[in-house]
């Protein structure tokens, strides 16, 4: 089991940036596929991000190609989600989740281990 702990999140303006960071304790870390998800009320939980183990494999949500980048410390068990020019409609809760994987999996299913999310809200 790996224990995973988001902060980053915030209230900004659209066009602004955050960076989301994911700090990991327990398992092997740099054995986990890392992804991002994000919740909105009355909506699926809805993948955004995901980066296989090594770091060499990235994959992204169309919704967000281009502006948002993921990337893995795994010295420091940590992964970190880049979000630029922001959007209202990326207002959400935004999730941390490990699955052991070599592949980036964009269901929610395949990841064991999640955190407890931090808030992003972008108003206009």
């Amino acid at each position: 089991q790996v224990q995973l702990v988001e902060s980053g999140g915030g209230l900004v303006q659209a066009g602004d940036s955050l960076r989301l960071s994911c700090a990991a304790s327990g398992r092997t870390f740099s054995r986990y596929t890392m992804a991002w998800f994000r919740l909105t009320p009355g909506k699926e939980r809805e993948f955004v991000a995901g980066i296989t183990w090594t770091g060499g494999g990235t994959y992204y949500a169309d919704s967000v190609k281009g502006r948002f980048t993921i990337s893995r410390d795994n010295a420091k068990s940590t992964v970190y989600l880049q979000m630029n020019g922001l959007k209202p409609e990326d207002t959400a809760v935004y999730y941390c989740a490990a699955a052991y994987t070599r592949v980036i999996p964009t269901t929610h299913t395949p990841y064991d281990d999640w955190g407890q999310g931090t808030q992003v809200t972008v108003y206009s």
